[in-house]
C-alpha cells in the first residue's frame, strides 16, 4: 500500500481483545507478544515450548502456521477495528527453511485493504532476521459502519 492507514486500535486493547474473545490462544501461556505496531504492519513473537517442536529440535509447521494466521488477524482487527466476525478466506505459505528452537517473528503486511476483503503478506523469521516462511492470506471482514 502506498499509503497505508494509521491503527486504530492500541496494542493494549488488541491484548485485551484477544483475552476476552479467545482466550484459546493462550492455553499455551504467554507465547505470543505483539512486538511491533505501525500503519500498514504488525510484528508478533512467538515463543515456542516443547510442545511446538517437532521432532528433531525444529518449530513445527502448524505452530508457524498458527503464528502467521494470528499475526494477520490482529494486523487487521487493528486497522479496522476489534470486529470478531473478520474470517480467514484463503492462506498460502511457503515454508522456505527450518525454524530452530527460539523466538520466531511474523511481520503481518497489509497489501489491500478493501471494503470486505483484506489482503495480507506475511513473513516469519528467525531472530537473526533470515526468512522461515513467506506466504499472503485473505480475510473477509463485516460491513464496515
Amino acid at each position: 500500500m502506498s499509503n497505508p492507514p494509521t491503527p486504530i486500535v492500541s496494542v493494549e486493547d488488541l491484548e485485551t481483545f484477544m483475552e476476552t474473545e479467545f482466550s484459546q490462544v493462550y492455553l499455551d501461556g504467554r507465547i505470543y507478544a505483539i512486538t511491533d505496531l505501525r500503519p500498514g504492519v504488525l510484528t508478533m513473537r512467538l515463543d515456542p515450548t516443547e510442545r511446538h517442536l517437532r521432532p528433531g529440535g525444529t518449530v513445527s509447521g502448524p505452530s508457524l502456521f498458527t503464528l502467521a494466521d494470528y499475526a494477520a488477524y490482529c494486523v487487521i482487527l487493528a486497522h479496522i477495528g476489534l470486529k470478531g466476525l473478520s474470517v480467514t478466506t484463503s492462506f498460502h505459505i511457503d515454508f522456505m527453511r527450518k525454524a530452530e528452537p527460539g523466538p520466531v517473528y511474523c511481520a503481518a503486511k497489509l497489501l489491500k485493504l478493501g471494503k470486505r476483503l483484506v489482503v495480507v503478506e506475511i513473513s516469519i523469521t528467525d531472530e537473526k532476521d533470515e526468512l522461515i516462511a513467506h506466504g499472503s492470506c485473505t480475510y473477509s471482514i463485516p460491513p464496515r459502519d
